[in-house]
């Protein structure tokens, strides 16, 4: 076998493709709940039917990984970045200028899937290139979260219709970019560190991304909750904190986290966010915890596809986005169960409980990855 080249030398060229690609990807992914209000006024649907609109986005970004997975495998990442921003676009569009409500759901549900796409395709790509590219362009996701609630601030007011239209506006953007620079193919993993039974490994990772993804939104959706059932006045500014946080982390292990054995740095900041989550159970420490928590949490993420490049086809990484979505829909449905059962204040010791769980996995994964390789 053939050695494989050294990585590609980290340049803005480089990144630009991927960086745009999940500005657009954050902006649209947390764009529906802030746009709520305006999709009741506009159509007249009340609050047991507009989150319809959110579920059918999310029900595409979960189905399309797969089918890029297959796909991947007779075209380029190239391709499927520009079909799936293209499909993207459409359907934002779509939700943009429908006239009726099931019109709105349907984009939505196109939209999504544009999303799925470009997602699994791009991920699958800067993972190949190692921790520091996956990490960086996954911060920009965060950049785009964050923005997402402002462009409905500001555009909204004039029309619903403008926020969606600035996102494909955004896909288009990631078109050109795409086109222009291209974006990075799929790297094989180096020579004799491919995993000789891959499929326990893949089911491992994408047990570890299931988990992390849990307890990435079971933070995000819960925090905030329990601060104020604690008497904390300001929980929406330690939320944003979180998120804040978690995308700094995930900044700086692009700067810096390639100097660290993925296993290590994953391993080491799911342990830390454990320690937070427990920290939080004691009232005067929780705001500060959860800060803590999200920037541990930050290297995860990116560091774990990485990390699965390594070892498995970049083809495989779509699968792990599956797994992803399975654990954002669970976690924050059994979290609502527990304070429905106990409170509040059972929600720090139920993510603690999570952490512990994601650290062993995750050990574990590192020891069969490390038996693994070929002799």
């Amino acid at each position: 076998m053939s050695a494989v080249p050294a990585p590609p030398r980290l340049t803005a060229s480089l990144l630009a493709p991927g960086a745009v690609a999940f500005l657009t990807l954050g902006v649209l992914q947390a764009m529906y709940g802030a746009a709520f209000p305006l999709f009741q006024e506009r159509y007249g649907v009340g609050a047991g039917v507009v989150g319809w609109v959110a579920s059918a986005h999310f029900l595409g970004s979960a189905s399309a990984p797969p089918l890029v997975g297959l796909a991947l495998g007779r075209v380029s990442v190239r391709a499927m970045t520009v079909a799936g921003a293209l499909v993207l676009a459409l359907g934002v569009l779509g939700v943009a200028v429908a006239p009726t409500w099931p019109l709105v759901v349907a984009a939505a549900l196109v939209g999504g899937l544009g999303l799925g796409a470009v997602s699994a395709a791009v991920n699958a790509a800067y993972a190949s290139i190692g921790t520091r590219a996956a990490n960086l362009v996954n911060a920009v996701f965060g950049v785009g979260s964050i923005l997402a609630p402002l462009l409905v601030l500001w555009l909204g007011g004039a029309s619903l219709a403008w926020p969606f239209v600035v996102v494909a506006g955004l896909s288009l953007l990631t078109i050109l970019a795409t086109r222009i620079w291209g974006v990075p193919g799929l790297r094989p993993p180096a020579a004799g560190t491919q995993a000789a039974r891959p499929g326990p490994l893949l089911v491992l990772f994408a047990l570890v991304l299931g988990l992390y993804v849990g307890l990435e939104v079971g933070f995000g959706a819960w925090l905030a909750r329990h601060l104020g059932s604690v008497g904390f006045a300001a929980p929406a500014l330690i939320l944003s904190g979180y998120w804040g946080g978690l995308t700094l982390g995930r900044v700086l292990t692009g700067l810096v986290g390639g100097r660290i054995a993925p296993a290590k740095l994953v391993l080491a900041s799911a342990a830390l966010a454990t320690l937070a989550a427990l920290a939080a159970t004691i009232p005067a420490l929780a705001p500060a915890a959860y800060v803590l928590a999200g920037l541990s949490l930050g290297p995860v993420f990116g560091t774990t596809l990485a990390w699965t490049a390594s070892r498995l086809p970049a083809r495989q990484v779509p699968y792990l986005l599956v797994a992803g979505s399975a654990g954002g829909v669970l976690a924050p449905a059994g979290l609502g169960a527990l304070v429905a059962a106990f409170g509040a204040e059972a929600v720090p010791l139920a993510l603690a409980a999570l952490g512990l769980g994601l650290t062993g996995v995750v050990a574990l994964t590192a020891r069969v990855s490390a038996r693994s390789r070929p002799a």
